[in-house]
């Protein structure tokens, strides 16, 4: 019963570990300030939303997550959602999560990608009740019930921005130069024209800004695939970290109630021990009083202890003992004692150790 006991306590913290991710509250008092994104609707300030109303809303609204970091305050992060409504999102990236039910992500934390700190989720993300919008990132990462899901573009946005540029860029003639075809393979001032050349050709001055800017990015996140790639391999240390943590403290909140109930034993088995002792007491007080006349008290006391019962018997049987027996129940009740003592500081001691090991990983 106690193995279960202890199980059911295990199970329930790391269940409370496991949510973490989510945001159970938004209780944030900060006013919500409009931007370019989401406009106020009455008196400059946007107002708060409640979180069961993001996923059902209506056109032309928009909902923006805002997180609030205090180190001094009661809440060192909190968070609100303000409503207002839909300002100019065209230049936002609109995310889905497939199979994911879009109310989880108002209520969990947000990562730009894999491997990044637990407290490092994204600051400001908006909602318009079908996809979620993050300035400055076309992808991010996810926790949903404890796993891991991936904020991806929209397809149909995508295809849509896609469609768009192919009609907008048109196709620049190729210049030849005599000078090219004359240039050195090693030759350091072809390669710096070469560069210069596929720079022009990436940034379109004349062109659509939303374009060239698409593209830049495009290139910019080409160049962190590499990274992330590592980062998925080598970079998983800050997750690495938190849930060993988890587990410790797990443990040590086990070792705490396995050394409360020792505890209880060993007080159980000393109370046990003082009882008798206080009846040995009596015994021999009894037996000195009863050989003080005979010739030779010495042997008196010792045939008394060995052989005289005084009334004692054993609980259990009924059974008269003598006070040699008394002295051997004791000795065994005192063993008890002491082995219920040890296993309380040693869980005690593992509890310490494991508590002090997980707070050090939660702050790292």
């Amino acid at each position: 019963m106690k193995r279960l006991t202890l199980l059911a306590i295990c199970l329930s913290i790391a269940t409370a570990f496991a949510g973490s991710y989510d945001i159970e509250e938004f209780t944030a008092q900060d006013v919500g300030s409009p931007d370019n994104y989401i406009t106020a609707e009455f008196g400059g300030q946007l107002k708060t939303a409640p979180a069961d109303e993001v996923s059902s809303l209506q056109e032309g609204r928009l909902v923006v997550r805002q997180k609030f970091t205090d180190p001094f305050g009661e809440q060192p992060t909190a968070y609100q959602l303000y409503q207002g409504g839909k300002g100019d999102i065209s230049s936002l990236v609109p995310l889905t999560a497939e199979g994911v039910d879009y109310s989880k992500l108002v209520t969990t934390r947000i990562y730009a990608r894999r491997g990044m700190p637990f407290d490092d989720d994204i600051e400001k993300i908006y909602f318009d009740g079908k996809a979620v919008y993050i300035p400055g990132y076309s992808t991010a990462i996810a926790f949903i019930d404890g796993n891991m899901v991936q904020l991806k573009a929209d397809e149909s946005a995508a295809a849509a921005a896609s469609s768009s540029d192919d009609e907008e860029e048109s196709p620049k003639p190729a210049v030849a130069s005599s000078e090219e075809e004359e240039c050195d393979d090693y030759d350091p001032d072809c390669e710096d024209e070469d560069e210069d050349e596929d720079e022009d050709e990436d940034v379109d001055v004349a062109g659509d800004l939303d374009a060239s800017n698409a593209r830049a990015d495009a290139r910019d996140y080409a160049a962190s695939g590499a990274a992330e790639n590592a980062t998925d391999r080598f970079g998983i240390a800050d997750e690495v970290r938190f849930w060993t943590a988890v587990g410790l403290s797990a443990l040590a909140v086990t070792g705490a109630v396995i050394g409360v109930m020792q505890h209880m034993e060993a007080n159980k088995a000393g109370d046990a021990y003082d009882e008798l002792n206080e009846v040995r007491s009596g015994v021999i007080q009894k037996i000195k009083e009863d050989c003080a006349s005979d010739k030779e008290p010495g042997a008196c006391e010792v045939a008394l202890k060995k052989y005289a019962d005084f009334g004692l018997t054993n609980d259990e049987t009924g059974e008269k003992y003598t006070l040699a027996n008394l002295e051997s129940r004791m000795k065994t009740n005192k063993n008890t004692q002491d082995s219920y003592a040890f296993a309380r500081n040693l869980w005690f001691g593992v509890t310490a150790v494991s508590l002090t090991a997980a707070i050090v990983l939660f702050v790292w």
